[in-house]
């Protein structure tokens, strides 16, 4: 980047005119600080974001998955969890302090942050106060999910003892096809029913893949 005029170096131009004016690869550069023999940090930071579909799909790599990539030491692979991890806390706090109908892209952002990196099927509920403001989110299933493997009366426990008003489900499909099925429709009904008789009522499900988020509450399936 020493070879680029000065208003074009990532570091500077961020400085002269904001954050908001740095292309994805300028933002990923700064966080990666050097290159590879024979590759600039910007190549290297745009490589990984095609490899990776971008930031989103970046931050959302398992740890194992980028050790693989050559470039990425122990150094900036734990510089990039920890950005994930902040991402992660924001979002969550703004789940805490507003109600969730407040920034549903908020909601699928964090979702997204959550489970969309998951090798394998993971079943997790938002649990809301009465406000609609969060109170825990909990992955609660792992492995193949269906009507038998998920407990409905595991889910009731969890939302009598974090006293509950309401509840968000969500789930990831580890194929990259954000597309609800007829099992997952069946599942929610039977959640959705279990939850009502405690008077805790579930306002959406989720299904999350990488890049993309679907709700049932916006295909009209609930």
């Amino acid at each position: 980047m020493k070879d680029l005029p000065a208003e074009l170096r990532p570091r500077e131009k961020l400085l002269a005119r904001g954050p908001a004016a740095l292309a994805d690869a300028e933002l990923l550069a700064l966080l990666l600080r050097t290159g590879l023999k024979g590759q600039g940090v910007l190549q290297l930071a745009q490589a990984l974001l095609d490899r990776f579909g971008g930031l989103s799909g970046l931050l959302a790599a398992e740890t194992a998955e980028l050790g693989s990539v050559k470039g990425l030491g122990p150094a900036k692979r734990a510089e990039l969890a920890a950005v994930l991890e902040i991402a992660r806390r924001s979002l969550a706090a703004r789940l805490q302090q507003t109600p969730v109908f407040d920034s549903p892209q908020t909601v699928k952002d964090y979702l997204q942050l959550q489970l969309a990196s998951k090798p394998h099927e993971v079943f997790a509920v938002l649990f809301l106060d009465t406000q609609h403001r969060l109170l825990a989110f909990e992955e609660l299933f792992r492995g193949t999910l269906n009507q038998a493997s998920v407990y409905p009366r595991e889910v009731v426990k969890r939302a009598l003892a974090l006293n509950a008003a309401a509840a968000i489900l969500a789930h990831n499909h580890p194929s990259g096809v954000a597309e609800p099925s007829r099992a997952d429709e069946a599942l929610t009904q039977a959640l959705k029913a279990a939850l009502a008789l405690i008077d805790v009522r579930v306002l959406d499900h989720f299904v999350v893949a990488r890049g993309s988020v679907v709700s049932f509450a916006e295909r009209g399936l609930l």
